[in-house]
């Protein structure tokens, strides 16, 4: 019987940001995980349809490659699929055989489903996971800061990942905001002034609503 559970207080809702994670525990690649024994760390927990696919291949090596940079961001990769933990262990290995690269990261079986409806990556009478590729970035107190979903057809982008990591580190980290396109390096955003006194103090030449300012 797959070992698998849930805290029985995680309703299966539709998960938004600022929510507290669903903690859970279940067997994986890397043996039995908890969401719990990530604390203090970041994470980026992520779905994908299935094992063997040609996208989550894809997905798994660029992921893989990239791991020491999450690492130096102090951020865990933990992945999870509705396939057992069996088939998990068959294409990793495939992986590692046919492209020369170790997934070194969790691979969480959820067979049940369990896992899936608590964070919302499937409809309560969904049978199984095939359009689930869905993100969920987690910061060190288990709470949700970004929520990414990408269709069956389209792979996610590492390099926008690891940047939206980044970017929610350095806003709170320098209490500013990171705009578009934003890498490590560039300017970062003050919030808009909120009230008539911040708007008159704010340096002529500059917007009371757009104002940067260096790292």
């Amino acid at each position: 019987m797959d070992k698998m559970s849930l805290n029985a207080a995680d309703a299966a809702v539709a998960l938004r940001l600022n929510d507290k994670a669903p903690g859970f525990s279940a067997r994986s690649t890397s043996g039995d995980v908890s969401l719990s024994g990530y604390r203090g760390r970041w994470v980026m927990f992520f779905s994908h349809p299935a094992d063997f696919t040609s996208v989550c291949t894809s997905e798994f090596i660029a992921l893989a490659k990239a791991q020491t940079q999450f690492a130096r961001l102090n951020c865990e990769l933990l992945g999870l699929s509705v396939d057992s933990l069996y088939s998990h262990v068959a294409w990793l290995r495939d992986i590692e055989r046919s492209f020369g690269v170790k997934i070194g990261f969790p691979l969480i079986e959820d067979s049940a489903m369990v896992i899936a409806r608590a964070y919302g990556m499937l409809d309560a009478s969904s049978e199984n996971s095939g359009t689930v590729r869905a993100t969920y970035v987690i910061d060190p107190e288990g709470i949700i800061r970004a929520i990414v979903w990408y269709p069956m057809n389209v792979g996610r982008s590492v390099d926008e990942l690891l940047r939206l990591v980044e970017a929610l580190q350095t806003s709170e980290r320098e209490c500013a905001l990171t705009p578009e396109g934003w890498h490590p390096g560039d300017p970062l955003v003050e919030p808009a002034a909120s009230s008539m006194k911040d708007a008159e103090d704010v340096t002529e030449g500059q917007s009371w609503y757009y104002r940067e300012r260096r790292a």
